[in-house]
């Protein structure tokens, strides 16, 4: 359990450093390229997978890696544009919802046995859900609720907009939230599957960082990127807390082989769940009735989830 207690910590603690880079100056872009660099030398390093046997894996093993290495630092980068057009709290709506992905097929794919106290345990943590993505739509004094993306200056200021135009800029902002929906749902099935690996997995989490670090490296390249030195410091630090993330959200999947549904609920509403505290602590967001709630229907679902 305490796997699975450790990589909720962990994926906490890398969204409270994205909320803060925000406010730091930070280009996540960079500190996103630097952190794949971090968690190769920290595989290397605390790991340290068989080096001579790393490129002998099976084709669906090599499979599983190209995905990892495109989707890992592409959802990175989706869920940024999804933030800029649709705002914080939609785009953060759609990574929780990926949730429904994974479930489905800890049933159709890994052929989970489906019980009454698991589907009660399934239902709780989907309502737990709601209630914690839940937010007030007004402001006391009338002003619309956050989750409202920030109006560009120039086009408020025209008024020859075309509604072509603004139902084009809609239709992307819902592209971008089904990329970040499929896209993180995908990864959590494929970090099962490589789970699976067994003791070939130290190697294959390598490749997936050696793979996501290249590809992102590639693309600030291509933008001709201006290196920012306290960004690029600071992905050494998002390095360490995303590679302990991984590292333990697969050895979760490991402890639990047979229960994938308790991993991928917990860790999503674990997280959320967590991430809910923090915000009413650490950045004096206030907590509904319904977010209170929330907490409390996510803890039944875990106790109900986990096998006895």
């Amino acid at each position: 359990m305490y796997t699975l207690i450790l990589s909720i910590a962990f994926s906490v603690a890398v969204s409270i450093f994205l909320k803060l880079a925000r406010r730091g100056d930070i280009r996540v872009d960079q500190a996103i390229a630097v952190n794949y660099v971090t968690a190769v030398v920290l595989s290397l390093w605390l790991l340290r997978p068989p080096l001579d046997t790393l490129f002998e894996r099976p084709p669906a093993a090599w499979l599983i890696l190209g995905l990892l290495g495109i989707l890992l630092p592409s959802v990175f980068l989706v869920m940024a544009a999804a933030v800029r057009r649709a705002g914080i709290v939609r785009s953060d709506t759609a990574q929780r919802l990926s949730l429904i992905l994974p479930i489905l097929a800890a049933f159709l794919v890994f052929h989970e046995a489906v019980s009454g106290r698991k589907a009660l345990g399934i239902v709780l943590a989907l309502c737990a859900l709601a209630c914690l993505l839940a937010r007030p739509r007004h402001t006391g004094n009338g002003a619309p609720s956050s989750d409202a993306p920030a109006p560009d200056t120039a086009a408020a200021a025209s008024t020859d907009v075309s509604d072509d135009e603004a139902h084009g800029s809609a239709a992307r902002g819902w592209l971008t939230l089904l990329g970040v929906w499929a896209g993180y749902g995908c990864i959590d099935i494929l970090f099962k599957q490589m789970a699976r690996l067994g003791a070939g997995f130290t190697g294959s989490l390598l490749l997936s960082f050696i793979l996501a670090g290249l590809l992102m490296g590639l693309w600030l390249l291509a933008r001709r990127t201006r290196w920012h030195a306290r960004s690029l410091a600071s992905g050494i630090l998002l390095g360490g807390l995303n590679f302990s993330n991984i590292y333990f959200y697969i050895r979760a999947h490991q402890t639990f082989p047979d229960n994938p549904t308790l991993v991928f609920a917990a860790m999503n509403i674990g997280v959320i769940s967590i991430g809910t505290l923090v915000g009413a602590g650490l950045f004096r967001e206030r907590l509904s009735a319904l977010n209170v709630l929330g907490i409390a229907l996510a803890l039944g679902a875990i106790v109900l989830l986990f096998p006895r």
